[in-house]
């Protein structure tokens, strides 16, 4: 048998893609493939940044947004945040365990109300210096016109999520 039938044709990594391609048409301009690119890269810098401190970027985002909000549930931690039950739940349990986070439980154990505690309070107070650095890094990662696009579309996203989760809370 002919070995050159048994060996596919190497692409050249420089010809245009072919018109229609689908790979080359969402390799080269999805915003999704982007964005979680982006989004991890930063969860990395926050994520080295706060490694000795005892919490992870996705607790310490509970914990913020906990403490703008008030007191809320895990669904509006969910919905606010972008996260999924089981990521909401997976991260809650430490921020409770350290007693940065309170709870209201219903009689079966399960969560009901959250609210950040005066030690989740200090304990953010804490890791600022860390947070800081990891801002000034992303900052130099966006540049200036990436950090007011990230502002300005997180801006929308947060006015959305906060007055739905202060709205549930009693708190207006």
């Amino acid at each position: 048998m002919d070995a050159s039938r048994l060996t596919p044709p190497q692409a050249d990594p420089h010809a245009p893609a072919a018109p229609g391609d689908p790979v080359e048409e969402i390799a080269g301009g999805c915003y999704a493939v982007r964005v979680r690119m982006l989004g991890r890269a930063l969860t990395a810098m926050y994520d080295r940044a706060l490694s000795d401190r005892g919490v992870s970027t996705a607790q310490l985002n509970i914990l913020v947004f906990v403490g703008k909000v008030g007191a809320c549930s895990p669904s509006d931690i969910g919905k606010g945040l972008s996260m999924e039950r089981s990521t909401v739940s997976r991260n809650i349990r430490p921020l409770l365990d350290h007693g940065w986070l309170g709870a209201e439980e219903t009689a079966s154990g399960r969560v009901q109300t959250l609210r950040l505690r005066p030690s989740g309070r200090k304990m953010l107070s804490s890791v600022l210096p860390a947070w800081r650095r990891a801002q000034a890094e992303a900052a130099t990662l966006l540049g200036e016109a990436g950090c007011r696009a990230v502002h300005a579309m997180g801006d929308r996203l947060w006015s959305r999520a906060v007055p739905t989760a202060t709205r549930r809370s009693g708190r207006v």
